[in-house]
């Protein structure tokens, strides 16, 4: 069987996959082939409007799967669905993810399960539900780290921390879960702002410090997610800066 046909053949999850980084892969690995299950929490439009755009260009590949994260019992669900879908799943990314400032001094209990559930909780535990399929397929994880999962960023403490531990778990798992399944992730840098509004200051203060001097797009993010899941296969317990430099300069 040539490259093609195994490529024709994964089935890739991906978390928040309706909106945003997660559109953008999702369109680029459907494009290199791949059948992709769109995971949604609220965006219920937008992941339907993607599974019908994707499904226009090559029928039956595409399909969507609605969960809240927040929920314990869910994670489980949504491994079995995608399985159910095509009989088997080749590739997880944990793109989902909460992304909001915690100043020290108001910093509540519902901050805290918020950001740390999206952000290390479920991964792990979709990646434990998902472990016994990856493992028929020699599949692989891949995580969406952040360079600040090394880098505090200021009234971030939270998601800082939420972060760090995935980059962790990322070198964990794959030690766990090797040989026969990979995991990496990506850091991404300046791609895409908040959806809450950030100041054109800010804005331009992180540019700067990029060595490229220029944000990114998502397309950057999605290739380097291709390249690890399609091309890397000497590569896991790895974290890839998306960054243009940024990390060098923190």
């Amino acid at each position: 069987m040539d490259s093609n046909s195994e490529i024709n053949r994964k089935t890739v999850l991906i978390t928040g996959g309706a909106k945003r980084i997660g559109a953008e892969t999702s369109r680029t690995l459907h494009a290199a082939g791949m059948n992709i299950v769109i995971h949604y929490r609220s965006s219920q439009q937008e992941a339907d409007e993607l599974c019908y755009e994707l499904n226009q260009q090559r029928e039956n590949s595409a399909a969507v799967i609605q969960g809240d994260l927040d929920d314990d019992s869910v994670y489980s669900r949504l491994i079995e669905d995608t399985v159910e879908i095509w009989g088997h799943l080749d590739v997880l990314i944990n793109n989902a993810s909460s992304f909001f400032p915690t100043p020290v001094g108001t910093i509540t209990l519902g901050h805290w399960h918020n950001l740390i559930n999206s952000n290390l909780k479920a991964p792990l535990f979709l990646s434990q539900a998902a472990t016994p399929y990856l493992k028929e397929n020699n599949g692989c994880i891949i995580n969406m780290v952040d360079i600040h999962a090394f880098r505090p960023m200021r009234k971030h403490p939270v998601y800082c921390a939420a972060k760090a531990g995935l980059a962790m778990l990322t070198q964990s798992l794959a030690k766990e879960l090797g040989p026969e399944i990979r995991v990496n992730g990506i850091g991404p840098g300046a791609i895409l702002w908040p959806e809450n509004d950030m100041d054109e200051n800010t804005k331009q203060y992180i540019i700067e410090r990029t060595a490229l001097k220029r944000h990114g797009e998502p397309a950057d993010i999605a290739k380097a997610i291709l390249f690890l899941v399609r091309d890397a296969d000497y590569i896991t317990g790895h974290i890839v800066p998306v960054d243009g430099g940024r990390s060098l300069n923190i």
